[in-house]
């Protein structure tokens, strides 16, 4: 998986992901967005879901606390919740997504869940997570992080469903909160989240996670900043804006 998302990276600075504002006939058939996001996303909430649920109803003593260990499963699964359940119904517009498009982020979400479920409920070491990780500074520092990461995605979302009066289908240029800094403030968002929870769990898995955001996450919002700025031209390029990362890319 470490590998794949070097060559994701990589490979994502020469494809563009035709989805949303970046949306391509190029990538072959396509269905509504709100179904895509559903099946694209829940399978990493009903997996995790069933992993805990297995947990505990098999009475497993791995050493660890389970309060614990439901609280860092319930962050994940609130997250997903979100993304599976809300924001596809959220949308606005009938937008379309490739199945090639839909069917990678099913996979890659539902690989996920197994790494971060596993670790959780199988492989993390016997001790690790007792309840003083709940007072540990990793764990309090990871979880501000994760939160502040969501409540960003959160209102990026908010910001770019309202751009658009009803009836209007032109672009606007979104300017509030985050994106007074990036071109991508949902993607920044989402990329502190899962560096927080890499923090909040000080895991392989969760820093696999968190890699794996950026490799697909950063090339992408380079390649919406080149949209920006061929459609809108110097009024985009004045705005000094960074791709996902606030002052640094």
């Amino acid at each position: 998986m470490a590998v794949m998302a070097v060559i994701v990276f990589v490979a994502l600075f020469y494809l563009k992901a035709g989805y949303g504002y970046l949306s391509s006939s190029k990538w072959g058939p396509a269905i509504s967005n709100k179904a895509a996001w559903i099946i694209m996303e829940a399978p990493a909430f009903l997996f995790m879901f069933y992993y805990t649920v297995r947990f505990a109803m098999s009475g497993t003593d791995t050493g660890n606390s389970r309060l614990v260990l439901y609280i860092m499963a319930g962050l994940f699964l609130i997250h997903y919740f979100q993304r599976s359940f809300i924001f596809p119904l959220l949308m606005r517009g009938k937008s379309r997504m490739p199945l090639a498009i839909m069917f990678m982020g099913l996979t890659f979400n539902t690989l996920n869940a197994y790494l971060i479920g596993g670790w959780l409920y199988r492989e993390a070491p016997a001790g690790m997570y007792g309840l003083e990780w709940l007072s540990d500074p990793r764990f309090i520092i990871g979880t501000v992080i994760f939160l502040v990461g969501m409540g960003i995605n959160l209102h990026s979302d908010h910001v770019i469903r309202n751009l658009r009066q009803k009836g209007d289908t032109r672009h606007h240029i979104p300017r509030k909160g985050m994106y007074r800094y990036v071109t991508s403030a949902n993607y920044f968002g989402e990329l502190t989240e899962w560096t927080g929870y890499a923090i909040l769990t000080w895991s392989g898995a969760g820093l696999l996670f968190a890699a794996w955001t950026f490799a697909n996450l950063a090339p992408r919002a380079r390649a919406l900043t080149r949209k920006y700025e061929e459609e809108f031209g110097e009024e985009y390029k004045a705005l000094n804006k960074k791709h996902i990362i606030p002052y640094i890319w």
